[in-house]
């Protein structure tokens, strides 16, 4: 397929922008997580306790933008291990909300389409399966593959947004970023791309700290355009062109 060198490139996150992550996969993480971090925190063989693998969470998140980067620089955790322990889930097929016909609007959205996740890949690969939507994209690029000088670089860096850029052959100015996360979205304006906010699946009492949104769902500066769902893009392309 013939793509004009103009035509945007959409850089698409998955959880809570393509299906909805805080129905039931969140939540699974989220438990995951507290438990890999009872057991690292954990002293003498006990697991630490609650308040403890919280308020790791937190300083991790606030500090690195990502607990897992400080486990690695503090607890010298294995990043491949923490992400296939903390997405394993027996039933993650029957955890998948989706909207029909998503399939059908990114063909209808000009240009390429990049699939950009903090996730790993093994566990996007199963969603995007069962959502029918792995030929939609031209690339599929997972927390994994979001390394910079050999250093692990994940949403919102931007080193690593300047690299995926470079390799893609792209400008900032051709690029637009579909995300739920202000914090990716903030980043990715700095650079000169184009921001799309999807709202529908954010709630305020979500477990992952990286969804959690302002108390009002008031459009920043940073972002070019808000819409509750991704359907609804095609309706606001003369906003993000």
């Amino acid at each position: 397929m013939n793509i004009k060198r103009s035509a945007p490139v959409w850089l698409f996150d998955l959880d809570n922008t393509l299906h909805n992550a805080s129905h039931a996969i969140f939540p699974a993480i989220s438990a995951n997580m507290n438990a890999y971090l009872a057991r690292v925190l954990g002293k003498d063989g006990a697991p630490a306790d609650p308040a403890t693998v919280n308020a790791a969470r937190t300083l991790y998140w606030r500090r690195y933008g990502a607990t897992l980067l400080g486990l690695m620089r503090h607890h010298d955790v294995n990043a491949d291990h923490f992400l296939h322990e903390t997405h394993h889930m027996d039933d993650l097929q029957a955890m998948i909300r989706h909207e029909k016909g998503l399939g059908r609007l990114l063909k209808r959205l000009p240009g390429r389409k990049i699939l950009l996740t903090n996730a790993p890949h093994r566990y996007s690969t199963a969603v995007l399966r069962h959502m029918g939507l792995q030929r939609q994209f031209s690339h599929h690029i997972s927390i994994e593959s979001m390394r910079v000088h050999r250093e692990l670089r994940p949403k919102p860096s931007k080193l690593m947004l300047r690299a995926l850029m470079r390799k893609q052959g792209v400008t900032a100015r051709r690029c637009i970023l579909v995300e739920d996360t202000l914090a990716n979205l903030r980043t990715a304006h700095a650079l000169g791309m184009r921001t799309a906010w999807i709202t529908q699946y954010l709630k305020v009492g979500d477990p992952i700290g990286a969804a959690h949104p302002p108390k009002r769902l008031n459009r920043p500066a940073w972002v070019d355009v808000k819409v509750k769902s991704v359907k609804h893009l095609p309706a606001r392309l003369s906003r993000l062109r």
